[in-house]
């Protein structure tokens, strides 16, 4: 494997054809903690390749990237893999719904097909503070060969931008950051007058040229169960 390298500095205005300062190659860590700072594991995300692409007119360049994502545990071990499609179009960068899936509501329907439909989460390069941002999330179709089963899903909505912009320290570095509020719901819904759901709340900040860089999770009654903090923005 060829040595890390610098990976390239984060520009001071948000590059469209860069998506969050992707590059090929480029690594990102994020380290995931329970309330009191106990490693659960981490989360690592590599460039595969950057593309273009316009829209159903073809009249508007959207420029992509693709990630490989995976999920370990604090013991190194692989958990889950997915690939995820970023991408950027005017002055916004649109993460992929289905990095939001709650993958614990799958795992109760074993040998089903699974449908998803992701819808990508906004993130603007300029956020007023108290604007409210589209919902997103992920929803997945559950079926046998033959009939419907079950509807799941995850919708982050009642997004909102806090205040100015702020420094967020991390590992990885120090990042002006908007604030963002909002809320999570899961449901599995079986049939259409039946749904088990529950609703969290998460905090994100992200930098509009580097995108993410701390997460936190909190529940029901808003109290602090995880963070997820970018620790490392590498180019291999």
């Amino acid at each position: 494997m060829a040595p890390a390298i610098a990976v390239p500095p984060a520009a001071t205005v948000p590059d469209c054809e860069h998506p969050f300062g992707l590059y090929d190659n480029m690594e990102l860590i994020y380290k995931l903690a329970d309330a009191s700072g106990k490693p659960l594991g981490e989360i690592r995300r590599r460039v595969v390749s950057l593309g273009t692409r316009t829209d159903k007119k073809g009249e508007l360049k959207i420029n992509t990237v693709l990630l490989k994502s995976g999920l370990y545990s604090s013991a190194n071990q692989l958990i889950r893999q997915q690939d995820l499609t970023f991408h950027c179009q005017r002055d916004t960068t649109f993460t992929d719904g289905l990095q939001e899936m709650d993958y614990d509501n799958l795992k109760s329907f074993r040998d089903r097909y699974f449908e998803f439909t992701p819808t990508s989460l906004a993130w603007p390069h300029q956020a007023q503070a108290g604007s409210s941002l589209p919902q997103g999330g992920i929803m997945v179709n559950v079926h046998s060969s033959a009939v419907d089963i079950a509807k799941v899903y995850t919708t982050v909505r009642k997004r909102r931008v806090v205040g100015n912009q702020q420094n967020v320290t991390t590992p990885a570095g120090t990042f002006l950051c908007y604030k963002v509020e909002s809320e999570r719901e899961t449901a599995i819904q079986p049939k259409p007058d039946i749904i088990r759901r529950t609703t969290t709340y998460a905090i994100d900040y992200y930098s509009p040229t580097v995108g993410l860089v701390r997460t936190e999770w909190y529940d029901k009654a808003h109290k602090l169960q995880q963070t997820q903090v970018l620790t490392q923005r590498q180019q291999h």
